[in-house]
């Protein structure tokens, strides 16, 4: 089965958010880097996507214009077997991304990136429900601290379990680095 990896949102644009925390970074960074490593490692193709959204003006940072529509510092270096722009949740929504998977014969996608519970659990869903099998790898995904309706804290670990659990044989594989990278091919 054909294999290609995501890398959903891995952008400087998020540090420039109110939310935004280095907290987990470096544990996110370590695994994203070793899933990418090992992805070129195997001849797996690895897909950069970009969020570009909103105004076209400096100001706003997930706008080209920005400056920050750029990979996250501390992102291994990789040749992109391709990048693409989206201004939707799902990687799969007018980016040209579903007719490059079809075209280079991709059957199953790793997913990792930023939001945990938002662009990369959304594209996997998609995906899911195109007929592709998932691997969506937990570790090599970054989300952040929110807020329950109430005010009260809802911890970035708590939104990751919550997706874990929502995603689990349902749209896809949860699994390690070391888990996707022994079923790469």
């Amino acid at each position: 089965m054909k294999t290609c990896l995501i890398v959903i949102d891995v952008q400087e644009s998020f540090r420039q958010r109110p939310y935004f925390t280095e907290r987990d970074v470096p544990a996110y960074l370590a695994a994203q880097n070793a899933l990418i490593e090992g992805c070129v490692a195997r001849g797996v193709p690895v897909v950069r996507i970009f969020h570009v959204e909103g105004p076209k003006t400096a100001a706003n940072a997930f706008a080209v214009e920005s400056g920050h529509v750029r990979t996250l510092d501390g992102l291994a270096a990789f040749d992109a077997a391709a990048t693409f722009h989206k201004g939707r949740h799902s990687a799969l929504v007018g980016t040209g991304l579903d007719v490059w998977l079809a075209q280079n014969g991709i059957q199953k996608i790793i997913v990792s990136g930023i939001r945990t519970e938002q662009c990369c659990e959304t594209t996997t869903r998609h995906a899911s429900d195109m007929g592709y099998a998932v691997d969506y790898v937990l570790d090599a995904t970054l989300t952040f601290d929110m807020a329950h309706l109430d005010g009260s804290l809802l911890a970035a670990a708590d939104i990751k379990a919550r997706t874990a659990a929502v995603l689990k044989d349902r749209f896809a594989r949860i699994c390690s680095v070391a888990q996707a990278l022994d079923s790469a091919v």
